[in-house]
This record gives C-alpha cells, sequence and structure tokens, in this order.
C-alpha cells in the first residue's frame, strides 16, 4: 500500500519506476542474448560435455552501456576461457550506442557547448556525460564530415554554381566565434541542387577564392558545361571565376544588389524604389528588363543619382540569366 500512497502524492514517480524496469529488463535481455552468442560460439549447451579439448565457458563481468532513449543499462557480458568470443550485441569499445553519440554531436553543431552537454546528458539519460567523452564522440564526426567535404565530385556536371561567403558559429579555444566561410553550391542539369564545398576565407581575397575553386576543380568539378555562375558584386570573386570558368557567365546576385541600391535610398522611397527594381528582375525578357530599367532611369535619376548610379553598374551582369531557358 505504501507505494500507491507514494504515487499518489508524487504521481512522476510511476514513471520513474517505468523506466528503472525498462532498463533492467533491457539489460536482462541483452544479457541473455550475449550467452546465446556464446553458446554458438562454443557450439554446445552449458554443461554440455565433449571429448576434445575445446574452449569452455569463464564467467562474465559487469558492464554498464548506454542506449538512447533508455539511459544506463547494466548488462553481465560472458566470457569465455581462451579469450576468443566477442560479442556483437554491444560494441566492444565504446560506452555508448551510436545514435546516442550522434545525437550529442547534432547538439554540439547547433552550439551547445561541451560542458552544458555533460550537464544535459544526467538529465536526459540518467547518466553523465564528461565533457571529454562529448568530444571523444564529436571526433567520430568530425571525420564524416571531412570525407564528406573532400568527396569526389565528377558525377554530377554542374550547370549553375551559387558563391557566397555566410558566417558560421564555430567552437574554437573553448568559445564560441563567427567565421566567414566561402560556401559553394551547385545546381545539376537534373535540377539537383548539391552542396559542393565550403571552407574558411575572406570573401573578400581574389587568392582565396582562387584556392577554392582549384580544390572543387581537383575534386572533379568540372567547369566545360557550367552557364552561371551566381554571386555578389565582388570585382576579384568575377575575375578569379571567369580566369577558372572560362566557358560560364557571370550573373551577379539581384538580393546582392538591391541591398546596395537600397541602402541610399532614404526609408520613405525604400518600399517605391524596390518594386521598380522588382520588376526590373522579373521582367519576362531582357528586352522588357532593360524597358523597366529605364524607366526607373527616368523615375529616380534626378532624386536618387547615387542609386540609378548603383544599379547601372551592375545591370547587365543582374541580366544574364536570360541566356537559360526560360523552364529553368
Amino acid at each position: 500500500m505504501s507505494i500507491f500512497k507514494e504515487i499518489q502524492e508524487q504521481p512522476e514517480r510511476i514513471f520513474e519506476m517505468i523506466r528503472v524496469e525498462i532498463r533492467e529488463n533491457v539489460g536482462e535481455y541483452l544479457s541473455e542474448l550475449m550467452k546465446v552468442e556464446l553458446t554458438r560460439f562454443l557450439g554446445r549447451e552449458s554443461y554440455e560435455r565433449v571429448e576434445s579439448n575445446v574452449d569452455h565457458r569463464n564467467g562474465s563481468y559487469d558492464r554498464n552501456f548506454t542506449l538512447n532513449g533508455i539511459g544506463d543499462i547494466q548488462v553481465d557480458v560472458p566470457r569465455d576461457r581462451d579469450g576468443k568470443f566477442k560479442t556483437q550485441a554491444i560494441p566492444r569499445s565504446k560506452r555508448y550506442e551510436s545514435e546516442l553519440c550522434q545525437d550529442m554531436s547534432m547538439m554540439f553543431l547547433a552550439g551547445v557547448s561541451t560542458r552544458t552537454l555533460s550537464m544535459l546528458s544526467k538529465r536526459l539519460i540518467g547518466h553523465k556525460i564528461s565533457p571529454a567523452e562529448v568530444s571523444n564522440a564529436n571526433k567520430e564526426l568530425i571525420g564524416s564530415v571531412e570525407n564528406w567535404r573532400t568527396r569526389d565530385l565528377s558525377g554530377d556536371p554542374i550547370k549553375y554554381l551559387f558563391l557566397d561567403g555566410v558566417n558560421f558559429d564555430m567552437h574554437i579555444d573553448g568559445s564560441i566565434e563567427k567565421v566567414l566561410v566561402l560556401v559553394a553550391i551547385g545546381v545539376t542539369e537534373t535540377g539537383h541542387k548539391r552542396v559542393l564545398g565550403f571552407q574558411a576565407g575572406d570573401r573578400e581575397s581574389a587568392p582565396t577564392w582562387r584556392e577554392f575553386f582549384k580544390d572543387l576543380k581537383k575534386r572533379g568539378l568540372d567547369g566545360s558545361k557550367m552557364v552561371l555562375g551566381v554571386m555578389d558584386g565582388l570585382s576579384g570573386l568575377e575575375k578569379v571565376f571567369k580566369e577558372e570558368f572560362p566557358k560560364a557567365k557571370v550573373q551577379r546576385c539581384q538580393v546582392h544588389v538591391a541591398r546596395n541600391v537600397l541602402a541610399k535610398v532614404p526609408k520613405k522611397l525604400k518600399k517605391a524604389v524596390a518594386d521598380d527594381m522588382r520588376s526590373i528582375f522579373y521582367a519576362s525578357s531582357k528586352q522588357k528588363a532593360i524597358e523597366f530599367f529605364e524607366i526607373f532611369t527616368e523615375s529616380w535619376r534626378q532624386n536618387l543619382p547615387s542609386a540609378v548610379k548603383c544599379l547601372q553598374n551592375s545591370i547587365e551582369a543582374c541580366l544574364t540569366f536570360f541566356i537559360c531557358p526560360e523552364e529553368e
């Protein structure tokens, strides 16, 4: 009766009891599973005698293992006398299920520090994971990411290439810092987007972009079928792109151009100017876009000469995309 009284006073206790029972049952199940493994390994049941001098059972040892969604369980791992038996039920050199390591790595990537993950682990899985253990789990992720980052790119011919510099939060010397990363996203001939590569670097530096392009080509990126490179108005970037991919045209990013133009426009006129630019960029043909640009120039040249000049400097590169088929 005391247990029911305790549950009435603290209803959440029933869930803790269920978790404990589940952990015990899972531990017992895995222990029995490993005994079956050993039986198959030895080729005979317990206490079954054989005439030849073969391997024998040699007791067991206790071991803790943490499962995702269940927590810390205790198992009895059986041993053989010759030390040749290795269970497949639980990884030999790991204390945690691989999915748990993946979850920790994803939280780490989202910006949660190793120290915070260590504190959360006790609450989430009933077992405190040290910051060092979190770091070890992340090392496996780093290897996988590096293999992906340096993968072969020769499989899918790239038709369009989007280039930009993006700020990411990164763990550096125990703190989170913003680091600018150069990113290349390709679009295949079938319309599928692929993140082709990324590396830390200065987006204003032409040599850095050249090194980035050479790495992409070294990994198999073929520029012979590339039609457009979409980027902002960095002169150094455009120059290097044309040299590294001479068959491709440059399409200046309309978002960056519009942002630069609007930076020269008073707040009360921003909406009207933005609407006029949208008419240019969403025109049905290049001819129509040029007509809208001429209207834009006449409308704003007197009151906003610097904004008109800014758009004028980029208008040709903003309309390169009209060389592509309409369906794309």
